[in-house]
């Protein structure tokens, strides 16, 4: 089911395929805003059919906040046909491999130092390169990967998932948030957050 969360900011939830084993919770989250012009979906799963009323208003652009959450993207381009922004995936992962391949899709590798996605006003790494973190301001609105996560305990960095990182170095890459007007942190696992439980991940 899709619920409208704030003005513009959709969310919605599906058991992720591979975790049915897992202690974490199966659910995983993925989002949609409006930024006036396009339709803007992160990591997109299982997405629901209200989200096509939405997408026939709007642009419909994927992006993706690391490689491995593509999950669903490849059915919304069959669908509709949307540019896909993404991270490269590390050498010799089969992620995104269709889009890279030129199988599907239109491919848009972006990074936090490069030319971001159409509405994404700046992108941050997290607990690796291509692990980001976006802040999109026309919606006071901080999108996370797999880098601010609620498994139970609130809004945290998860450092059993940290292989290339310090928490430390995480923290000090996502300082710069704390000076924005943070209403909305939009979190893959967990749902979605306000700006006080980012202030409190990032002491």
């Amino acid at each position: 089911m899709l619920n409208e969360i704030a003005t513009g900011v959709w969310h919605w939830e599906a058991p992720h395929p591979d975790w049915n084993d897992s202690e974490l919770p199966q659910l995983v989250s993925s989002y949609a805003i409006d930024d006036g012009e396009r339709l803007l979906v992160f990591d997109p799963i299982a997405p629901p059919d209200e989200l096509a009323g939405l997408a026939d208003a709007r642009d419909l652009v994927v992006v993706l906040t690391n490689p491995w959450h593509e999950r669903d993207s490849r059915a919304l381009v069959e669908r509709y046909d949307p540019p896909v922004f993404f991270t490269l995936p590390d050498p010799g992962s089969p992620d995104v491999a269709w889009l890279l391949s030129g199988e599907a899709g239109e491919p848009h590798p972006y990074a936090a130092d490069g030319v971001l996605p159409a509405g994404i006003d700046a992108a941050f790494p997290g607990r690796e390169q291509n692990d980001l973190v976006l802040w999109i301001a026309s919606r006071h609105t901080v999108v996370a990967g797999d880098t601010l996560v609620d498994f139970g305990r609130g809004l945290e960095i998860y450092e059993p998932w940290l292989r290339t990182t310090t928490r430390a170095q995480v923290v000090a890459e996502l300082q710069p948030l704390l000076d924005l007007p943070v209403e909305h942190v939009l979190a893959t696992h967990g749902g979605p957050h306000d700006g006080a439980a980012l202030e409190r991940a990032l002491v």
